[in-house]
């Protein structure tokens, strides 16, 4: 796997911070009764913000974990994630779930997981190295 398994990040706790409060955004915005709305002018937009929403999640945290089985933790918890909110919403009777956001949300991570194979997953490291060395 690129030799990515060997990679330890110095900010590591940071880093999961900041992915647990973009866990936490997509978790708020989910199942607030008014989320925030943002108009791109496109027709499938909704599904544009989920695709990237869950990119954004799952591409994150493949920084992190670099093994192939935390992957495979973090891409099934992140799919279940977005099926559950899904139907959470339907639960709240100001929402309603639509299979086509899960497929989105799914896509999303998906997308994320085809980046293993590149450079990606290292850029976090980078970061660390090129931009925050002391």
């Amino acid at each position: 796997m690129l030799g990515y398994e060997n990679i330890v990040l110095k900010y590591k706790g940071l880093w999961l911070i900041v992915g647990l409060c973009m866990v936490m955004f997509i978790i708020y915005s989910s199942l607030v009764s008014d989320p925030v709305s943002v108009d791109m002018g496109l027709e499938w937009q909704d599904k544009v913000l989920h695709t990237v929403g869950y990119f954004g999640v799952m591409g994150w945290f493949i920084q992190i974990y670099h093994q192939q089985k935390a992957r495979y933790v973090l891409a099934a918890v992140f799919i279940t994630m977005g099926i559950s909110l899904e139907f959470l919403q339907d639960l709240g009777g100001v929402r309603y779930f639509e299979v086509s956001d899960m497929l989105a949300n799914t896509l999303g991570v998906l997308l994320a997981w085809s980046l293993v194979m590149t450079p990606f997953p290292k850029l976090l490291a980078w970061f660390e190295e090129k931009l925050l060395a002391n």
